[in-house]
């Protein structure tokens, strides 16, 4: 049963972050939804490959095959750093929280989660979970500052 809900939070939680986040922006006005859009767009792919850049040059093994164990989940024995579902889901949390703090904080939670999950399901170690959010929350405020200059220029 408790291995059933760790491999539910490593594999599919992540699309329950995008469900309570489409739910939101719909539920947003029309200039406020646009921004959510652009920002997502334009930060959720940045934050990809800045972490696949990061990877290069930071190795972690996955914890199966540091410890010679079967995971809960199948997965390749490649770099584990930093954690591309977790990633998914704190870009996401991020363009949130930047909307709405109490949102973004309850999808940051989520995010943790399956990062949690991941790590118990033995696919990755902490570091990689730790990364990933700071890779996102870095890049989501760096495009979120151009995008808000974008938005204030239109406007005059």
């Amino acid at each position: 049963m408790f291995d059933d809900l760790i491999v539910f939070g490593a594999k599919y939680l992540i699309w329950a972050i995008c469900l309570v986040a489409l739910l939101f922006a719909i539920g947003q006005s029309k200039e406020e939804r646009k921004k959510m859009i652009i920002l997502a767009i334009i930060a959720l792919p940045v934050s990809y490959v800045v972490a696949k850049i990061l990877g290069h040059f930071y190795y972690d093994s996955r914890p199966f095959v540091e410890n010679n164990f079967v995971p809960l989940i199948a997965h390749a024995a490649d770099n584990g750093f930093p954690s591309d579902h977790t990633l998914f889901g704190a870009a996401i949390a991020s363009v949130i929280f930047l909307f709405d703090k109490k949102w973004g904080t309850g999808l940051f939670m989520l995010a943790f989660l399956v990062g949690v999950s991941r790590v118990l399901a033995g696919v990755h170690h902490f570091v990689d979970i730790a990364g990933s959010l700071l890779i996102t929350i870095i890049v989501t405020v760096f495009v979120y500052r151009i995008v808000e200059k974008y938005f204030k220029k239109q406007k005059d």
